[in-house]
This record gives C-alpha cells, structure tokens and sequence, in this order.
C-alpha cells in the first residue's frame, strides 16, 4: 500500500483543493455574469462539479502535485500547477465540445475557471509556505537566546547560490548568521534585493563594506569563480581582518545541490581555479557507455579520479588495476558503497607481469584502457632509476601490446610535462613510454597520450608537503626563488583523460591549455596567508636548492612536435615525427626503439646507475642529466 495513502495531509489537501475547484468555477460563473445568474446558468454548476472535480482530481494526482509537501514550494512546483491547470482546462473544454458542442455553455467561463484554479490553488500554497517560514523565523527568534550574538556576514554572489544559501540562513533558527546584504559585480543588481536583503555594492567596494557593516564573515556562493577573484577577495578580507567561506566549485556541486553545509574554509584549488573545462560528454559517452573500462593505476590520485568520473558515462564494467593493495581495496569500496557501482572488478597486481595482463585481457576482454600506473616521483626515481626502466617503460609496453593483441579500441597513456626536454630519468621514461605509444599506433587500436603538468593535491605533490611545514611552525623549504610549474587540480586532469579518448585518431599526444605557469615561492605565500599566518614574519620561507634532476621551469612541447587546433579550445595536439623519419617503416622503427629498450633493460637489470642515463639519452637525444653525468 502507498504509504501516502496513510498520511492523514494528503486527505486534507484534497479536500482542500475540492473546495477551490468548485470555488473556481462558481467564480467564473459570477464574474462572466456580474454576479447576476439566472436559473439556467446556476442549474448548470452542480452537474458540472459532479466531473469537472473528478477530472481536475485526477490531473493533479498523475502531475505528482500531492506528492511534495507544500511547506516547500517552489518555483517547479507552481511550473507544475500551471501545466496541470492548463491540462484540466482543454480536457473540460474537449469533452465539452464533443458531448454539446459547447451549446448553451459561455466559453470564456472555463477560461476563467482555468485561470482561478491556479490563482487558488496556488495562493493556498504559498500561504502555507509563508505560514511555516513566519514560523521558522518565530523559532529561530525563541531559540536564540540574547547572549548568543549572530555572526554577521557578507555573501559575495547574488545568484542561485547566494540564494539558495540565505533562504537557508533565513529558515533554519540554528544557524547562528545574520546576513547582512550582498555583493556582485553586476550593475543591474546594484541596490535591489534578495528575500528583503539588499545588494550592497560591487567587488571594488567589498573593503568598505566590510568596514561600515561591521562584517564578521565572508560566504563566497560564486561556485564558478576564477581564481582572481578568489585572490581579490581573500586579499580585502586579510586586509580587514575578516574570515572567509566558500562553496565548493561547480565541478563539486551535485546535481546544482547548494547549502551552507557545503560552505568550507579557501583552498590553493580555489586560487589556481580557472573555468571548468567543457567536456564533450556525448562523444565521451559514446566510446564509454556500455564498454568494459579498465584502468591501471586505479589506485593513485589520477587512477581514483578517472574511476569516479567514468562511472558517470555508465560502463558496462570497470576493471580496476593496482600494486598496492590498500589502494585497490579503497577505491573498489568507495566504486561499491559510495558510488553504487557494482560492476567492477579489483586486481592486485603489475602492469610489467605479462602473464597477468595476458589472463586480465583474456578474460575480462577490455574495450577501453586508462593507462596512469607509473612512478612519477623525480628525486626516487634518480637514485632509484631501474624501477622507472621496470615500471614506467616496460610495464607501459607490456599493457600496450596486450592492448594491441586483444583488439583493444581505444588506450590513452597517461604522460608528462616532464616528458619534455627531460632533465630527469622519470621524464626520460615517460618519453620513452610516449615513443613506444607511437610505434604500436596505426593498427585496431587507437592510442593516445596526454601531457599535463603537476596536479594540485595529488601523492607526493608540493602543497600537502608545505601544509604540513605550515602545521609544524615552519619554515617552509622552497627549491630555487624563480622555479614555476604548471598546475591543475586533479579533477581537470581526468576530465582531460577523458576528453582526449573521445577526440583521438591514434598516436597524438594531447595538452591542455594551462595559462602561465605559477612561480612556487608565490604558491608557498599563498598558502602561508591562507593559514592565517604572514610569510616570512610568522613563517619563514627557506631557499634549498634544486634537487637531482630538477629543472627550473617546465614546458609543454619539445624540439620537432608541432602544435595542431582540435575542436575544443582548451585543448591542443601535438603530431610528432621526428624520432622515426630516418626508418622506413613503422615496423622497422618499433624494432630499431625495442632493440634500445631490450639493451635498456639489460643495463637495469645490472642496477648500473650511470649506464641507465646514458642508455636514456641514446633514445631520447634531448635528455640532458643535471649535473653532467652523462
């Protein structure tokens, strides 16, 4: 039985819309005759009523107009009236015409009627609407005591989600906040208001606002903000001593979800933030939904990324691959309790264990492989440089083969901007991964690269690692004053994995376009103020040095790629031929590079430190070791 049906309210809001039917329609009938009727017209209402009620009845009850509660009505809800009105009126009419052909019945009353039903019926419900929010601000009044002061705030952002966010502020009595108006940079907005709260000013005023109205409290509810202005309003708020919130990114945001619970403290991703990046998600759906998916790598802060964004295209199963068991086990749990996505399947092992993948590929027969399980740490793989012979190259051929032998349709390696004029054994190897990618394509199989720079928040990366020296009281150990890195938030990295395996014809290396590099001193200020503390007056900030292998900048293309236009303007491709012009063909400069890497291996087998780099700089001529060993 439909628990509804056992909800005394729901009798009482039909009764209730019973008695504005029949209002609605004796209404009509006194305005189209000025309140004078005759017999005729007046015999005419109670048999009508005996179906028009009914009728209507039926309408709202399959538009779903019972099933929400009317304390919260909404904007939809009266969209969804307004379209049940509309039905009920041209089913009266229809029935009308074809019973009578509308003789003796005056048309424009069932305009009217139609028209009065929803003006009724509507009022009814924004009077009970109003009712509980008049009661929810008595409460909210009851419930706080006169010693509990409210926190004033500001919010920036008189959209939706400012909205959404005083509404909330507004109705819930145990939030302790007193808004005290907004801001926006749309002139238009200027001085009107929101529920009774007036637009203050713009950006350029937020200081002075923040002064004449003795703000407490920033709340950012501008979910699409770039980070310039996430930087312009952190300054004023440092500037006034005043603490700031913000609602997560667009990107975070689900299903438009907005709610002071979301609010949370400013992070380095909000200051690097840049607009999202638009996917194409029916090409993407496309090669997506209905495969099996698998990914290697799962486990890593790409890897575990890439899982919860592919999901969303709905794959037939996903295939998780990991070394580390902790890992795995992780993501698999959160794909099954969290997500709700059962049909994966977790695999504890190497991408170099040729046996294995030949067994995953056999079994599981994957149609689309996310290639991210790589060592990517530069110092350890310096002093380490055999386990990125082991695992970066060689187990990156083994997995692209497999993809070659079992007709893999699309397989996207997941690169480096460190591939670049490497200076470092892990860039060396990425590259090298990069050159076997390029061999292999031209088959059934479309292959794929993409080059990003560092991700923001991910293992091993530099913000976590200053963090905690802020947490520690400092210092703050930076390598060189002028080294810069492009950055990316981790999201936008596997949205960009993404959107290269749908825009892929095989064997392009695809790069995003990541604006001007930031300097890491700069990042390293920025994250000490954002603790609410001053660089180098309660932090200090220490100078070391580079590491092995470091450079001070990275680049995003090397000597003899050349930069394509695709159709996404955020993203560029790269066609590269230089390595492979003096073989004649394409099986003879697989061999000549797996000739190499064979001789490579050798090397690493030997644990020869040396020999591995200078090896390395034999494939890869623009390699260049810090430090001239080679």
């Amino acid at each position: 039985m439909n628990p509804q049906l056992k909800n005394p309210k729901f009798y009482l809001m039909i009764v209730s819309d019973v008695c504005l039917f029949a209002a609605a329609l004796y209404l009509s009938y006194l305005i189209r005759f000025e309140f004078t009727l005759e017999s005729f017209y007046a015999a005419q209402i109670p048999t009508l009523l005996l179906w028009v009620i009914p009728l209507k009845l039926a309408v709202f009850l399959v538009g779903g107009l019972y099933r929400g509660m009317w304390r919260y009505t909404s904007v939809r809800d009266f969209w969804l009236l307004a379209k049940a009105c509309l039905l009920s009126t041209m089913l009266i009419t229809m029935i009308l015409v074809i019973a009578t052909r509308f003789m003796g019945y005056p048309r424009s009353v069932f305009i009217a009627d139609g028209i009065f039903t929803f003006l009724l019926t509507g009022g009814a419900r924004m009077a009970i609407r109003s009712f509980y929010a008049t009661r929810a601000s008595a409460m909210t009044d009851a419930y706080s005591p006169a010693h509990i002061r409210k926190t004033r705030v500001l919010i920036v952002g008189a959209g939706q989600a400012g909205e959404k966010i005083l509404r909330e502020i507004l109705e819930n009595y145990t939030l302790n906040y007193e808004v005290a108006g907004f801001i926006d940079d749309d002139p238009t907005k200027r001085g009107r208001a929101i529920h009774g709260i007036r637009v203050l000013g713009s950006m350029a005023d937020l200081s002075a606002i923040i002064d004449n109205e003795d703000i407490e409290q920033i709340l950012i509810a501008i979910p699409s903000a770039r980070g310039e202005e996430i930087r312009r309003i952190v300054e004023a708020c440092r500037r006034s001593n005043t603490s700031y919130k913000i609602l997560p990114g667009i990107g975070d945001l689900i299903d438009g979800r907005v709610s002071v619970k979301l609010l949370r403290d400013i992070s380095y991703e909000d200051l690097l933030g840049r607009s999202p990046v638009q996917l194409d998600a029916e090409g993407i759906s496309h090669y997506l939904g209905g495969k099996t998916v698998l990914i290697s790598g799962c486990g890593g802060s790409i890897g575990s990324e890439l899982c919860r964004q592919v999901i969303k295209y709905k794959p037939r199963r996903l295939i998780l691959l990991d070394s580390s068991e902790s890992n795995l086990f992780m993501i698999q749990m959160e794909m099954i309790n969290e997500k709700g996505f059962r049909d994966c399947e977790a695999i504890l092992g190497q991408v170099q264990d040729e046996l294995l993948m030949n067994a995953i590929f056999e079994k599981y027969r994957p149609e689309v492989v996310f290639h991210a399980a790589a060592y990517k740490h530069v110092p350890m793989m310096e002093t380490n440089p055999w386990q990125a012979v082991d695992n970066n190259i060689i187990g990156s051929r083994v997995i692209m083969e497999m993809a070659v032998r079992h007709a893999v349709e699309r397989f996207v390696l997941v690169s480096t901007d460190k591939a670049v004029r490497p200076t470092n054994v892990m860039g060396a190897s990425k590259r090298v991964t990069e050159l076997i990618m390029q061999c292999l394509q031209g088959g059934a199989t479309r292959f794929m690269a993409v080059r990003f720079g560092n991700v923001v928040g991910s293992s091993g990366s530099v913000i976590p690692f200053f963090r905690r020296q802020i947490e520690q009281g400092g210092p703050v150990t930076v390598t060189h004053p002028e080294v810069n890195r492009f950055f990316m938030t981790i999201p936008e990295a596997s949205q960009m994995i993404l959107q290269a395996g749908a825009m892929g014809e095989g064997g392009e290396i695809f790069i995003l376009k990541m604006g001007t590099p930031v300097r890491i001193v700069d990042m390293a200020r920025d994250l000490i103020r954002l603790s609410g503390k001053e660089p180098d007056v309660d932090i200090q900030i220490v100078f070391t040095g580079l590491r092995p292998g470091e450079k001070l900048y990275e680049e995003l293309i090397t000597v003899g790629e050349d930069i394509l236009p695709t159709g996404h303007k955020k993203v560029m491709v790269l066609r590269s031929e230089s390595y492979f012009q003096g073989a004649k063909t394409s099986r003879e400069a697989r061999e000549n590079l797996y000739r190499q890497i064979d001789d490579l291996v050798q090397i690493a087998d030997r644990h020869d430190a040396p020999g591995i780099k200078r090896k390395l700089h034999e494939i890869v001529p623009e390699y260049t070791a810090m430090g001239g060993e080679l």
